[in-house]
């Protein structure tokens, strides 16, 4: 029987897992991961929303697997008796100048199959959102809030209560030799190796020996949490609508399942990796940064929006205006700092911020080398392209 590594722990690398075990029961499956448990990072940082799929260019594989794995997640989530809400969000246009991208996302959402979906006036929006301000929205009631970390978890028990499956914790790849993978511990047989590293799953795949046209650059997402006070304001999801340019989806409002509203997160250049606090350094990690050509484009392209990112990270003030945007009674002093994530977002050498997944393939590698937000959403469906992908190489 095949034996197969997958690198990382995190909500994709332990979904493939999940979806190949039920695909080969048989086959021996091991699971690598530096830290002590699984969700140690972007899984564990992020706002735990369900993604609907409208965001994303129809055809994408971001769309197609939003889409097929919204489903997925909530089936397993009702399997396993996870809690989970559909709750809806609304999406707002602040001025005329966003009408046409809201427009475009509307019918980006129609050509992805989403169903439901409703323009809002700006009295229909303080329906929903009493105390949100904006010209027009759409209501989005597919989206919802969940604990991925819980679902990573749950998977995890599974994936244990078989006898083909093994989590090696506290172990950092080091090298590949032909069948192996040499780790701090120890040699693991593996005929096929799944890398899932997240924020270093470049650094993994120079490691095999690959070529790669992209280089993950960290982006820390910094959040705050709306004092129990002001929480009442925001009922659900709140979002503006976000920079086409730019891949992320600018600050807006959460509501936690575990009831806290959460605000945020904003995007900057993290000098760490793993950099969750400001003034988390890592040298060599930061020069490999600013010397990728495709960085250096991107940051003469967006060098205006990167400032004032920075701007907002330093200055809550800053970060409460833009919050006002929305919400206009949010006030500097119901912020409440909450911890921050950091996204692995790939770059190319041309300066582009990959906006899909993106996955690269070698003899006896597999590469997940761009999966960002929706990817919690999408992972078991990520998880499912990926197992049939390794099947197919082994019943060729």
């Amino acid at each position: 029987m095949p034996e197969i590594v997958i690198i990382g722990a995190g909500i994709v690398g332990v979904s493939t897992a999940y979806q190949l075990n039920k695909l080969q029961p048989n086959w021996k499956i091991k699971i690598i991961e530096k830290e002590p448990q699984v969700a140690s990072h972007q899984t564990g940082h992020n706002s735990g929303v369900i993604h609907s799929g409208i965001y994303y260019k129809p055809g994408s594989l971001k769309a197609q697997n939003c889409i097929r794995g919204y489903d997925f997640l909530i089936e397993f989530c009702r399997k396993k008796n996870i809690p989970f809400e559909i709750c809806g969000k609304v999406i707002v246009a602040l001025n005329e100048t966003q009408l046409d991208a809201l427009d475009k996302l509307y019918h980006r959402g129609i050509a992805n199959g989403l169903k439901g979906l409703e323009y809002l006036n700006s009295s229909q929006i303080k329906e929903i959102e009493p105390h949100c301000t904006g010209i027009k929205g759409i209501k989005v009631p597919q989206t919802g809030i969940v604990a991925y970390k819980r679902v990573t978890e749950e998977m995890k028990k599974e994936l244990e209560a078989s006898n083909t499956v093994e989590f090696f914790f506290n172990e950092m790849v080091l090298s590949f030799n032909h069948n192996y993978t040499q780790t701090t511990k120890q040699k693991i047989k593996s005929d096929l190796v799944i890398n899932c590293a997240g924020l270093f799953c470049d650094k993994i795949a120079t490691l095999a020996g690959e070529k790669l046209d992209v280089r993950i650059i960290p982006f820390r997402g910094e959040y705050y949490t709306i004092s129990p006070k002001k929480a009442h304001m925001v009922q659900n999801l709140i979002y503006p609508v976000p920079d086409a340019n730019f891949p992320f989806l600018g600050v807006h409002f959460t509501r936690r399942i575990t009831g806290e509203i959460e605000a945020g997160p904003n995007a900057v250049f993290a000098f760490k990796r793993e950099g969750y606090k400001k003034t988390d350094f890592n040298l060599a990690e930061t020069l490999q940064s600013l010397l990728w050509r495709g960085f250096q484009k991107v940051a003469f392209k967006y060098w205006k929006t990167g400032i004032g990112e920075f701007y907002r990270s330093f200055s809550k003030s800053a970060f409460t205006r833009a919050l006002q945007e929305l919400v206009p009674e949010i006030q500097k002093e119901d912020l409440e700092v909450a911890p921050a994530g950091v996204r692995a977002q790939a770059c190319d050498k041309n300066g582009n911020l990959i906006d899909d997944f993106y996955i690269q393939e070698s003899e006896r590698f597999i590469h997940v080398l761009n999966a960002p937000s929706p990817a919690a959403t999408s992972s078991l469906s990520i998880g499912l392209t990926i197992s049939e992908k390794v099947i197919e190489r082994f019943h060729q």
